[in-house]
């Protein structure tokens, strides 16, 4: 799961466009929002539409979503569930690391 992350991190870096931010710079365990790194519900925006176009999965929700994007940490878990669920549903197999 670290490589997730970190393509999860060089993904949020490249895509969001945050000059001053370096992948190995973001915690694992802090929040993605707020004090942490600092993104703003735009960001959120388009971080749904790059983990639908990179990864293959949705945020069905606003709840889903805010539970998703509470880390780095929180959000391979979820992008690996949610491949997991893809792979069972469609039996294709789909690597998350």
């Amino acid at each position: 799961m670290d490589r997730l992350k970190q393509q999860l991190k060089e993904m949020i870096v490249q895509d969001l466009n945050l000059p001053d931010v370096k992948p190995e710079d973001i915690d694992d365990k802090a929040s993605l929002f707020e004090e942490g790194l600092g993104l703003d519900s735009l960001d959120a925006v388009e971080l749904v539409v790059l983990l639908q176009k990179r990864f293959g999965v949705q945020i069905a929700d606003m709840d889903e979503g805010k539970d998703a994007f509470a880390s780095i940490e929180a959000l391979a878990r979820f992008v690996k569930a949610q491949q997991g669920n893809t792979s069972e549903n469609t039996g294709t197999s789909v690597s998350a690391t």
